[in-house]
């Protein structure tokens, strides 16, 4: 196989580049300018990844480290969708809770899935380290904070994480956490000291140089128009392009096309919404004081953090099943900021997007073997940044025969979504924990 390189950028590169992704924080600030070929003519290969989110990078850093040939194939940018543009926390855990697993699967198989989740975080900071990936840029601590006087659960929780797992959290009591956040809604938080935040397209940019400098193929603009998964030797077509390969792995996510209706039809495409504030350090800091990021622990709550040196806030939050973005993205989510930190009143949205993430009804990743040779790894959303990094590692383990890890995913496998039911499902779902929130907020006043 001819290995491509990047593309050499032309002047004024990382410009024109950043309008091939969309506005936002992110591709406002790329590191780097490097882009990828679109794939033509016929490529033989081991595997052959559809998908160039953090999952298919992952999969694609193990796999080309294993000494498979790889290429993959993404329909746009190197982590154009969900993996280059969310919130950006990278903390243990999955979009559902323990207690849910636990009564899926029983507590020492929940145990152990939840250890993945540990292990994904720390297959991130490693990808950091390793790689020098400064432009990632990671900053420790995540909050989860509450608006409600949890009456020592959240301190029950807290110690049995520590004792079961060996995580480091610090509790938080009232003072503490108005101390860190200057906002009338906290009454109580933990402090995980292991978690961090980061920027994730760049992270994810830098996997794709080093599988690319390791000896994979990475093409950009190569959708996948259709597929024969029959024989011995599977083939992937773009319009272009005809791959072969012994195996293919689906890593794509809330953009999933229609060439395998089994996937598609797994999980639902969910928007979330995010905004960047404008540079305004003195007024960001008197409601914000802290480097932490903060998890709202409201089943329908929001996420933010400071970035640019602590002088902006990028807040996200909401989730809809509506996949159009609505004008006023920026009025929903600066209404939430300016209700937690009414001294925010004055500062200005930059610019605020919206991105598509993929959930599975049982809101845990989908990982495993649909046929022999053809993989799938997916439903990320939630907290797809450790979920993506151990779900890449595990698919890309079995499909080099080094563990059989991934099966601790089969319980949760690919589950009709519902189609149009299960949309009004989930947003009837979604609208009901918002009502709940708000009246368990009004009874702790």
């Amino acid at each position: 196989m001819t290995i491509p390189g990047p593309v050499p950028p032309p002047s004024n590169s990382l410009e024109a580049m950043s309008q091939s992704y969309i506005d936002c924080y992110y591709s406002r600030t790329l590191a780097t300018s490097e882009t990828y070929p679109s794939a033509g003519g016929r490529i033989a290969a081991d595997v052959c990844i559809v998908g160039g989110g953090l999952a298919g990078l992952t999969a694609a850093l193990h796999l080309t480290r294993a000494g498979r040939s790889v290429v993959l194939l993404e329909a746009q940018r190197i982590a154009w969708g969900a993996s280059g543009r969310n919130g950006g926390f990278v903390s243990a855990g999955y979009a559902t809770g323990l207690s849910n697993i636990e009564r899926r699967v029983g507590p020492d198989q929940a145990r152990e899935l939840y250890r993945l989740s540990m292990e994904g975080v720390e297959i991130v900071r490693g990808h950091i380290a390793d790689l020098k990936i400064a432009e990632a840029q990671p900053v420790s601590g995540i909050v989860k904070a509450v608006r409600y006087d949890t009456r020592g659960a959240m301190r029950s929780s807290r110690d049995k994480q520590e004792r079961e797992f060996g995580m480091r959290l610090r509790y938080l009591p009232r003072e503490e956490v108005t101390a860190m956040f200057a906002s009338p809604k906290y009454r109580e938080g933990v402090l995980d000291e292991g978690a961090f935040h980061f920027h994730p397209l760049n992270y994810g940019r830098a996997l794709a140089r080093e599988a690319v400098r390791l000896g994979a193929a990475i093409f950009e603009n190569s959708a996948v128009v259709s597929v024969d998964l029959e024989g011995a030797r599977k083939r992937v077509k773009t319009r272009d392009a005809e791959i072969d390969a012994e195996q293919v792995l689906f890593t794509t996510g809330g953009y999933t096309g229609a060439v395998l209706p089994a996937l598609k039809k797994a999980f639902l495409p969910i928007a979330t919404y995010v905004l960047l504030t404008e540079h305004a350090p003195d007024l960001v800091r008197s409601a914000i004081r802290t480097t932490a990021a903060v998890l709202d622990d409201r089943r329908a709550g929001d996420y933010y953090r400071l970035v640019d040196g602590g002088s902006r806030i990028l807040w996200g939050g909401r989730i809809t099943t509506r996949t159009t973005d609505p004008r006023d993205i920026a009025a929903l989510l600066r209404r939430e900021m300016v209700t937690t930190y009414p001294q925010l009143s004055a500062l200005k949205v930059e610019v605020a997007w919206s991105g598509l993430m993929s959930y599975a009804r049982h809101l845990m990743p989908q990982i495993g073997q649909l046929r022999p040779g053809v993989w799938f790894c997916t439903a990320f959303g939630g907290h797809g940044m450790n979920t993506t990094a151990i779900g890449g590692t595990v698919v890309a383990e079995g499909m080099s025969g080094e563990s059989d890890r991934y099966k601790l995913f089969a319980p949760f496998g690919l589950t009709w979504s519902g189609g149009v039911f299960g949309k009004a499902a989930a947003q009837l779902t979604y609208w009901s924990y918002q009502a709940a929130d708000a009246a368990r907020e009004y009874r702790s006043h």
